[in-house]
């Protein structure tokens, strides 16, 4: 034990972050505060987001959980991820829709409280992927509920998502308003 805590003692402690990470943060702040901007504007202050998974391989949800963490912590910027689609303004969905998880889906669709944009996030979202084909997926997001926007990538960086968001925002600020919609 005594040689354990010694090794401990004499080893130098040497944190340095990789230089990509330090790249990224100014990116990062400006991207946020835009974002920021467009949630004020558009949703009076906040974006309630619901994450569905829809049967994926978990490495796109991965993505999604880092925009929750300390380095990107999307919530100082006003975008929340809600548990229930009857307090979301967006559904984020992941993943090919497999059979079993179709109806759910549609479920989730029909709770959601209009106006409500729908983006499916990756690749096997947007049109199944490598499971495309398969007797157990009905392939992409769209074949089963209407996509408004659709984020590439197998699986897109938080960086790359949160550009998109500020996209599609953009993209909402700039559509006119559908019948029904407030």
């Amino acid at each position: 034990m005594r040689e354990f805590l010694s090794k401990i003692i004499q080893t130098p402690r040497l944190l340095t972050p990789p230089r990509h990470i330090m790249q990224q943060l100014p990116e990062l702040e400006v991207i946020g505060s835009a974002l920021q901007d467009n949630v004020r504007r558009l949703f009076k202050g906040s974006l309630a987001i619901r994450q569905i998974d829809t049967g994926s391989d978990n490495a796109t949800e991965q993505e999604l959980a880092a925009l929750t963490n300390a380095y990107y912590d999307i919530e100082r910027f006003g975008i929340h991820f809600v548990p229930s689609p009857r307090h979301a303004d967006m559904l984020l969905v992941t993943g090919p829709v497999t059979r079993n998880m179709a109806e759910a889906l549609k479920r989730a669709y029909d709770a959601t409280p209009h106006p409500k944009l729908v983006v499916a996030v990756g690749d096997d979202a947007i049109d199944g992927g490598i499971y495309k084909g398969s007797y157990a997926v009905l392939d992409g997001v769209s074949q089963v509920i209407p996509v408004d926007y659709q984020i590439a990538g197998d699986p897109p960086s938080p960086l790359v998502i949160m550009q998109s968001l500020l996209a599609i925002l953009d993209g909402a600020k700039k559509a006119p308003k559908q019948k029904g919609q407030s």
